[in-house]
């Protein structure tokens, strides 16, 4: 996609597109490779099934729409700095999706009382590493610049 069309675009709109993208990207790219790796049933790389609905507390929102939610997050993000990414989208996807993870395992992990880092296992890394990384990250980086286009043509 041509920087052009990201530039044309307000931060607001560019914040919401993104929100979009990273949404669309856990519900494709995420919970696909989510699929995947509890379909191959590799060894130490199980997952529980894909798009979960147990309640997350306080409110008892499913966690699929906990995990949409957050992913949107990181789409805002992604989408106000889009204008400054000198690299490919979907690399700069891919290095957004590493900063989920390491989000996960040093921040999210201290705030939920889990083992930091993964417990430092390798295959908590690599799991993670597929899922958050490869699968949302590449997912938004893809996603992006086509909604980008889109919201460009109707402004």
């Amino acid at each position: 996609m041509k920087m052009g069309a990201v530039m044309t675009l307000s931060l607001p709109v560019r914040a919401f597109v993104g929100f979009l993208a990273a949404v669309l990207s856990v519900l494709i790219f995420h919970q696909g490779v989510v699929a995947l790796l509890h379909v191959l049933d590799i060894p130490n790389y199980q997952t529980a099934l894909p798009y979960p609905m147990r309640a997350i507390p306080p409110w008892g929102i499913p966690a699929i729409v906990n995990l949409c939610f957050w992913g949107g997050m990181y789409g805002v993000v992604f989408g106000m700095l889009a204008p400054r990414f000198t690299l490919p989208f979907w690399v700069c996807g891919l290095i957004m999706g590493l900063v989920a993870t390491l989000v996960g395992f040093f921040v999210v992990s201290t705030i939920k009382g889990t083992p930091v880092g993964g417990g430092w296992m390798l295959n908590n890394w690599v799991r993670s590493i597929l899922i958050n990384g490869v699968g949302f990250g590449l997912g938004l980086g893809l996603i992006y610049p086509v909604l980008a286009r889109l919201f460009a043509r109707r402004a």
